[in-house]
């Protein structure tokens, strides 16, 4: 009876050690080992400086995932954190294909269609290591919930004491719109002490772990959250744009969570990110998951053996403290801002403060040139001229207050008459003008009080307008929201043909977590009208309304880098600014990844490259990043098909800067650019070189 006892009990043993793990793609020479023993799959991997970072991955069925989470310090290892397990819950939605524009919908409310939540399950049935340039990761599966099944994917980066772990799931069910919430979670608190965070008044917060404390939602700064014990500190934060789905708002919605039995579906106490299922309560599209796409549910963890202001310090690196830093010779600018700042306050009889909520934000996030999108909704643009002409010039006073040398407040609107769709003006000086012209009335005329007025009827007077104005047009949104099915259905007019219409605007819409890339729907724009033979850009914007200190602003932010050496006055007008969009010498970033020099055989952004016969050609390109970068892509058409070379960069290490030389070619090609993509998605994109092929 002792024989058949000890043989069930060894056999179950064996049974639950014998998870396979596939080494076929583990590089064992390199410097992140990663070894076997019994049960445990334990990861060590160069951190910073000489310290090293440590997983112990229980494979164990009935163990937490993560047995051990470590960090060196002078050469000896700390235990930050014991027996974790990640935990994901998966909402599942329906998207609306239907009634506009398919995948690219904007207009949605998931949220208040049928949906519902799950926990992510783990069976612990394979495993696989791999090495994937300086990154090292292990596969476990397999994951499940509802439809989606998959596998845990934790990544390490040598380095830095960085990791990623996501869920990576797929679904054969169409139609389907998803949000995900993630984190840690201990049955024991993990050997934490305290939780820390810092609040939205950037001021850091501590209480001590208590296990019976239920969920709570927390609103943070830095999209972070830390458990923190006697040897060190764990943050938890997610990709700092990817992970936020568009909306016309950037309202901080309590993106982290800590507590025990979160949403109900997972018991154990813990901390992580969250979305709100709700949003801003306008549209609320959720995040793509089509049929068959790995959707990458994922989050960031970085160790530290300090506390948990000194480990925020390091997490605010990867965003340059959410602010866009200088690059010599570039000035930073961003688009496309409903702030509505004239009509809610200055002609709202309200006080007018010496400095604005919006600005400040602005300044605090390095944003150089503003360029606004005033009276989308509030105002009075066909007139009666009374009003349109008093509105326009308070915001041209406000704009001229609160401009400085260092910083530029330009007035635009969405203006959404005559063209099709929705799109943007800018002019380089004030301008007034109203958006309708009665038959008897004049196209332009003198006004004793504001000069020079003109009157728009249709979308041939727009055009003698921006041309008369030297002024630049674009779309906004381009395929998507109120632009649906534009600029493709004008691309033949003479408005969209003219050098005054600029191109489109480029942001994260839709979303979709298994994109390489975010906003591939603006990109693939960018390249479609470069082969219809046009010499247009895509520019960054942002389309939300509010810019409060307290809101997430920089999730939802993006800029162009543009080439000048100083900001122009703003009562000498800023035509330097048009200059440069019009010419396409700026690159277009989400601030971690920069692309200060591009040059295709010496000519740069917007230039024009006569290629020798061969076709050969050279491309410098001078990156600087902050999270490791994962690839670069050489874009290029011929006026019919687009043609794309990536190069694997999975060989950088984080914080890094370098000049790369691609050696391509380019025959027959017509227009040629560049994007880089790093490993939290965020990224940057030049704009074109145009090539010409000698007779």
């Amino acid at each position: 009876m002792r024989y058949f006892l000890f043989l069930f009990v060894f056999l179950g043993a064996v049974a639950r050690a014998q998870v396979p793990v596939d080494w076929s793609k583990f590089t064992k020479s390199g410097p992140t080992t990663v070894s076997q023993q019994g049960s445990d799959l334990v990861v060590t991997w160069p951190a910073a400086g000489k310290e090293k970072g440590r997983l112990v991955i229980n494979l164990a069925a009935d163990k937490p995932l993560f047995s051990h989470i470590q960090l060196s310090k002078v050469g000896k290892f700390s235990n930050i954190a014991t027996d974790l397990n990640p935990a994901f819950v998966l909402t599942v939605g329906k998207r609306d294909l239907v009634s506009q524009n398919g995948w690219n919908i904007f207009f949605d409310k998931t949220n208040r269609l049928p949906h519902k939540a799950y926990a992510v399950e783990l069976a612990k049935r394979s495993a696989s290591v791999s090495t994937v340039g300086s990154r090292t990761v292990l596969r476990i599966g397999e994951v499940a919930a509802a439809s989606f099944k998959g596998a845990i994917e934790i990544t390490v980066y040598q380095g830095s004491p960085l990791f990623n772990v996501a869920a990576v799931m797929a679904t054969q069910v169409d139609s389907t719109a998803i949000l995900y919430d993630a984190g840690l979670v201990s049955k024991t608190g993990s050997g934490w002490t305290s939780l820390a965070w810092s609040d939205t008044e950037n001021r850091m917060q501590e209480m001590p772990v208590d296990l019976s404390v239920p969920n709570k939602a927390q609103a943070v700064k830095y999209r972070t959250i830390m458990g923190s014990g006697p040897k060190g500190t764990l943050a938890v934060f997610p990709a700092p744009h990817q992970y936020f789905y568009p909306l016309d708002e950037a309202y901080n919605l309590d993106f982290t969570w800590y507590g025990t039995g979160y949403r109900s579906l997972v018991p154990e106490f813990g901390i992580g990110i969250r979305q709100d299922l709700m949003g801003d309560r306008r549209w609320v599209p959720w995040v793509n998951a089509p049929p068959g796409t790995q959707q990458r549910l994922n989050f960031f963890c970085l160790l530290s053996t300090d506390k948990p202001a000194e480990t925020l310090a390091e997490v605010k690196r990867f965003t340059h403290n959410d602010k866009y830093p200088v690059v010599p010779g570039y000035k930073t600018m961003s688009s496309h801002f409903h702030n509505e700042f004239t009509m809610k306050v200055v002609l709202a009889g309200k006080p007018i403060p010496e400095n604005p909520n919006f600005v400040k934000v602005f300044k605090d996030h390095g944003v150089d040139i503003v360029h606004l999108a005033e009276f989308h909704g509030p105002g009075h643009p066909k007139g009666p001229d009374s009003l349109r002409l008093r509105e326009l010039k308070a915001l041209h006073e406000q704009c001229k207050r609160l401009s400085d040398k260092d910083f530029l407040l330009l007035p635009g609107e969405e203006p959404n008459n005559f063209f099709g769709g929705h799109w943007l003006s800018f002019f380089p000086k004030d301008v007034y003008w109203i958006m309708s012209r009665k038959p008897d009335m004049p196209f332009v005329t003198e006004d004793p009080k504001y000069g020079k007025v003109y009157r728009i009827a249709d979308k041939h007077d727009m055009l003698k307008l921006l041309e008369a104005e030297n002024g630049l047009a674009w779309t906004a949104h381009a395929r998507t929201k109120g632009s649906t099915g534009y600029p493709d259905k004008y691309k033949e007019e003479a408005f969209f043909k003219s050098d005054h219409f600029f191109g489109a605007a480029w942001k994260n819409i839709p979303a979709d977590l298994s994109e390489p890339r975010l906003s591939r729907r603006v990109l693939d724009l960018l390249d479609d009208y470069s082969n219809w033979g046009h010499k247009k850009h895509a520019i960054a914007e942002s389309d939300i309304f509010t810019m409060e200190p307290e809101n997430e602003t920089y999730a939802h932010l993006n800029v162009n880098y543009m080439q000048m050496d100083k900001l122009p006055d703003y009562s000498a007008g800023w035509q330097p600014v048009l200059d440069v969009m019009k010419q396409g010498k700026f690159f277009v970033t989400t601030g971690e990844v920069m692309l200060p020099t591009f040059t295709v055989n010496g000519k740069g952004a917007g230039e024009t490259l006569t290629l020798p016969a061969s076709g050969k050609a050279t491309i410098n390109l001078n990156v600087n990043w902050t999270f490791p970068l994962t690839f670069a892509e050489i874009i290029s058409g011929d006026g019919k098909q687009v043609y794309r070379e990536r190069i694997d960069l999975t060989n950088t290490l984080p914080f890094g800067k370098k000049a790369y030389r691609f050696d391509t070619n380019l025959k027959n090609r017509t227009w040629v650019r560049v994007e880089v993509w790093d490993a939290a998605i965020n990224g940057a994109f030049t704009q074109q070189v145009w090539l010409e092929t000698p007779n």
